[in-house]
Formats: structure tokens, C-alpha cells, sequence
């Protein structure tokens, strides 16, 4: 892949399309959008919408080439239109896009899951990461018979009601919400729900069906867990007999082959996925230990359905995009993202920003104040005005991060050593253009 020949602005056919568009969205799609971050509140501005991509590269409806830094927010690992994963969707679609019955596909992708990920003995297959943390939730309470879950400040699991109390990601810039998290949730629907502090270990009683956790925060920034934090959660959930249950939505099959727990050595009793095993289509997973697992439907008492679980094209998608993930694409996803974690450090730094760039493996996060956050009230500290004024000076010179300062970057397979060069050199003018 190569960076160059980024447009520096739309045609003059183009002008003012993604306006246009906008304007179109508003008055059909409640703010426009169809995920809230996307609205670019935070950042504040249009946002631009997208005609194609293809590798690092996202071109929106003015013609602009955009090098992107998104990725459909870590769905996307081997780059935009990878021919093996089009092709892969390609065949799939000739033989229909939806059954309502088993396929071999499906069958695949749950044995692919439990190879990379030993803890995983039985796999259910969902749509989406919400479902996956849902019914992960609703099988500890059914395997324990007890109620409560405790989840940590800052952590995204998903926008079901139980789940959205002190979450990251883009629950954390709405303003006016009631505690729960949202509007439209009712008290007694978190009354079960504590929430504590990121990596401080909590103590338990034998009230706690299951403590929740993102085993790398990637919702708040980027939060690496503290040496001990997965040990001690893992040690006081076997204390009182609760379910430990990682979100490894973003952290599956990119951390390492087996995710983060492979990396951290820690084993919950339930994991839950996403993004990466669909392949860029809509997919969600959870599984883990099959004497929980078997208390669901139709083996056990706790229900879960979905017509459109374990869709052929998404696990077509999602075959194919582990395809590509072996051992030479996990040392080279970790180099990249080296390289772009040190090219931003020493960018910001020039600039004479205060920053802290975190990096987990591929992830790298951006966190505009001084010193390295450890919980939700470090990340906050981030200077969301600033970062507003970072994203689009970095957008005008065609690179799209997320719209939203709590988000994180996510280099991939298609980012070479020239992309990143690339983003590097326009952040750091970008810099200079906003630095107080």
C-alpha cells in the first residue's frame, strides 16, 4: 500500500456532498446517525460520510482519500476490501444470505474460536457484541442462580440496559443522562449492577453472579490492566463461586491468537467476541467452560435465540479473516503499531502537548494529559477540547481518527511502514497548528 496521492480537498463536483447527505440523514435517522459517535457531537462539525475504502484508505462522498485510523472501530484487521475476505463474502452471497437453519460455516467459526482460545469448550454465536454480553450475563445469572454483576467504571460493554451505568466510549460525552447511564432506563434495571473502579480488585460476597471486565480497557482510551488486576479477579471470583466474564470484543484474535487472555495468562469462565471474527460483518460470540454453557436453550433453562446468528456471510467473512491472522500477522500488527505508537509520542511531544500514547500489543490509544491513566477518573482527565481541535486539524490534512476522544486507533495488516510514516508526519503538523 502506499500514502500518497491523498486529495487535500473535495472535487468541485463533489462539494458539498457529505453536507448534503447530513442534511438528508437528519431528517430520516434520529441525529443523522445510526451509532451515536458517529455524529461527530464531541468533535463537533459535519461528519464525513463514506464511499468506499479499500486497504488503509476510506474515500468519503467528496472524493477525499482519507488514510484511515478507524477501521470500523476494530473490525476491520487486514484492511478495507481485503480480495480474500471479498471473496469469501462473494461466494457466500450466491447461495443465499439467510436459512433459519444450521450450516457447516457455522460449525467452522465455533471450532476456529475454541482452537485459538482453549477456554472456549463450547461457542454460541450471536450478532453482534451487545448480544454476546447480554446473554453471557443472563447465563451466569442462570448457572448461579443469583443476581447481582459487578462491571468496572469506563468499561463499554454494549448499550443493553444493565450494562450502560458509568460506560465508556460514547455514553461517557452524553450529557443530561440519569444515572443508569441512559434515558429510558429504569432504576431497577441496574439496581443488580455495581460498578467500581478499573483495575482495583473488588471484594465479592455470594451475591454476585459475575464480574464483567474489558481485560484491556479500550473504551476510555486505552487502559492497560495493572500487573495482579486479572490474576486477583480471577482469584476472588473462585473465592466466592461468581463468574468471571472477559469482554474481549475489541482484545479477541487481535491482542494474540487467543486474545488477551492468552497474553495476560489468565482464564475466565466466559469470554465474549466480536468485530475481528466477523470480518467486518455483523458477529458476535461468547462461550467458555461447557458446564456453563450448557444451561443454555435447548440443552438448559436460559434462553437465547437469534435468526440471523451465525449468518453464512458473516461467518464467511469471519473464516476468512482468521485465515490471515497467523503468527507473522500478529509479530507485524505489534510492529506497526510500535512504529505508530513512537511516531505520535515524539510528534506530541515536539508540539509540546501533554499526553500520554498508551500501547497494549496492536492497540494504541491517545490520551491528551499528562501521566498515564489507570481507571475511568484518569481518563477523563483527557482535554476533549483539545482533541476536538486535534481530530479535525488531522482530518484536514486526510487522516481520519475516531470522533471521539475516548476511542482508540486500531493499525492494521494494510498500514506499512509508509502509511504510518505518512500519518505521522500530518499528525505532527496537525500539532504544531493546535498546540496551546
Amino acid at each position: 500500500m502506499t500514502a500518497e496521492s491523498t486529495s487535500a480537498g473535495p472535487s468541485s463536483a463533489a462539494a458539498g456532498a457529505n453536507a448534503a447527505l447530513f442534511e438528508r440523514a437528519v431528517a430520516v435517522i434520529p441525529g443523522g446517525v445510526n451509532s451515536p459517535v458517529r455524529a461527530f457531537r464531541s468533535v463537533g462539525g459535519t461528519p464525513y460520510f463514506v464511499a468506499r475504502a479499500e486497504g488503509p484508505h476510506v474515500w468519503d462522498t467528496e472524493g477525499r482519500r482519507l488514510l484511515d485510523l478507524v477501521q470500523s472501530y476494530g473490525a476491520i484487521i487486514a484492511g478495507h476490501a481485503h480480495p480474500t475476505i471479498v471473496e469469501a463474502v462473494r461466494r457466500a452471497a450466491g447461495d443465499g444470505t439467510s436459512y433459519g437453519a444450521p450450516t457447516e460455516r457455522e460449525v467452522l467459526l465455533a471450532e476456529e474460536i475454541r482452537a485459538r482460545v482453549p477456554g472456549c469448550e463450547r461457542v454460541r454465536l450471536v450478532s453482534s457484541g451487545t448480544e454476546a454480553t447480554m446473554s453471557a450475563l443472563r447465563l451466569a445469572r442462570g448457572a448461579t442462580g443469583r443476581d447481582r454483576i459487578v462491571k468496572f467504571a469506563g468499561n463499554y460493554h454494549g448499550h443493553s440496559d444493565g450494562l450502560l451505568a458509568e460506560a465508556g466510549s460514547g455514553v461517557a460525552l452524553i450529557e443530561g443522562t440519569v444515572s443508569p447511564g441512559s434515558a429510558g432506563v429504569p432504576a431497577g434495571a441496574v439496581a443488580d449492577t455495581a460498578v467500581v473502579p478499573y483495575n482495583r480488585v473488588p471484594t465479592l460476597d455470594d451475591t454476585v453472579a459475575a464480574v464483567i471486565v474489558e481485560p484491556v480497557a479500550a473504551n476510555m482510551g486505552l487502559v492497560a490492566p495493572r500487573p495482579g488486576f486479572l490474576e486477583g479477579l480471577r482469584a476472588e471470583c473462585d473465592r466466592v463461586g461468581a463468574v468471571l466474564i472477559f469482554d474481549e470484543v475489541i482484545t479477541g484474535f487481535r491482542l494474540a491468537r487467543g486474545g488477551a487472555q492468552e497474553r495476560y495468562g489468565v482464564t475466565p469462565d466466559l469470554s465474549c467476541f466480536g468485530k475481528v471474527i466477523g470480518g467486518g460483518l455483523n458477529v458476535g460470540a461468547f462461550g467458555g467452560r461447557a458446564d456453563l454453557m450448557e444451561h443454555l436453550a435447548p440443552l438448559g433453562p436460559v434462553y437465547q435465540a437469534g435468526t440471523l446468528s451465525g449468518n453464512p456471510l458473516a461467518t464467511a467473512a469471519g473464516l476468512a479473516a482468521l485465515s490471515l491472522l497467523d503468527a507473522d500477522a500478529y509479530a507485524a500488527l505489534d510492529r506497526t503499531a510500535a512504529r505508530l505508537a513512537g511516531g505520535l509520542d515524539g510528534a506530541l511531544a515536539a508540539a509540546g502537548i501533554d499526553h500520554h500514547v498508551g500501547r497494549v500489543g496492536p492497540l494504541v490509544g491517545l490520551h491528551l494529559a499528562a501521566g498515564e491513566p489507570h481507571d475511568y477518573d484518569d481518563a477523563r482527565r483527557t482535554d476533549t477540547d483539545l482533541y476536538a481541535a486535534l481530530f479535525h486539524a488531522v482530518l484536514d490534512r486526510g487522516v481520519a481518527l475516531a470522533p471521539g476522544p475516548y476511542e482508540i486507533t486500531f493499525p492494521g495488516l494494510a498500514h506499512d511502514d509508509a502509511v504510518i510514516d505518512a500519518i505521522v508526519e500530518r499528525v505532527a503538523d496537525a500539532a504544531r497548528h493546535v498546540a496551546p
